[in-house]
Formats: C-alpha cells, sequence, structure tokens
C-alpha cells in the first residue's frame, strides 16, 4: 500500500525525539507518539503501520493519524496536545452579574437572616432578575473566584 503522508525526519528530530523515548520525559502519550514518528521515520527504521501497531500495542489508524498530523502540522503539534479553544460549558454569568452578585454578597441580608446562605443568595438574584435561574453551586463558586 502507497502511502499518502511519508515521515521523514531530521537529525535534529531524530535526537529530540530519542531522548524523549530514553528518559521516559512526558506524558505516556507523547513517548508513545516520539516512537511511533520514530519507527516510520523513512530515514530511519521504516517500519509498516501494522508493525508499529502491533509493537507499540495501539491501533493502525493511531500510527496513520500521527503520520498525518506530523506531515501537515509538524513536530510541535504531533506531541503536546493542542489546546480548546471554547470551554466545555459557556459561562453562566458574565462579568456584570457577578459584579452584582458580589454586591450583593457584601449588603445586609434579608430581614429575619443573621448572614447570607448560598441557597437564600441564590434565590434573591433570581428575584432581583439578575438571571432567569441559578444554581447554589454557582453562587458559591463566583464567590470562591474573588476570595
Amino acid at each position: 500500500m502507497v502511502k499518502k503522508y511519508i515521515v521523514r525526519l531530521s537529525e535534529e528530530e531524530r535526537s529530540l525525539l530519542r531522548g524523549i523515548v530514553k528518559k521516559l520525559k512526558g506524558t505516556s502519550q507523547k513517548v508513545q507518539r516520539a516512537n511511533i514518528l520514530l519507527k516510520a521515520d523513512v530515514g530511519g527504521s521504516n517500519w509498516s503501520d501494522a508493525k508499529i501497531a502491533e509493537a507499540l500495542s495501539c491501533r493502525t489508524q493511531t500510527v496513520e493519524n500521527i503520520r498525518r498530523r506530523f506531515v501537515t502540522e509538524g513536530l510541535d503539534a504531533v506531541l503536546n496536545r493542542k489546546k480548546r479553544k471554547t470551554p466545555p460549558r459557556p459561562k453562566i454569568l458574565d462579568g456584570k452579574q457577578e459584579a452584582e452578585i458580589i454586591a450583593l454578597r457584601l449588603g445586609k441580608p434579608p430581614t429575619g437572616f443573621a448572614n447570607w446562605t448560598l441557597r437564600l443568595m441564590a434565590e434573591q438574584i433570581v428575584e432581583l432578575g439578575i438571571v432567569d435561574s441559578i444554581s447554589y453551586e454557582t453562587v458559591r463558586r463566583t464567590l470562591k473566584k474573588t476570595v
């Protein structure tokens, strides 16, 4: 089978990868990816994808993905995980709403209460119309960031 993405490592890249593998420097994923690139190198071992997968106990698809990513994005992109562009969940509160919650906390509690509780604050925040609904846990996290 003709490979579409061929790994050609420079001497500098090869020595860097050998150092990672030899010292087990970094995460186990990083070490395994370094091993895969070293075995797939045309100027070095030049193993087949199936042989690499068998030797390193991974799938051939993993080897192909690492090959493709190395050729298209470079060595750094293969070894290190890419940062997430957006958070997994959107923020519940914006800066203005957080400021209003902090201001509410610094004010006096309603009559009949000696102190603010998280549940009391959550109820008060909804009553004041700062947000439509909020859990006491969100109130706790918001206040904890500022303390």
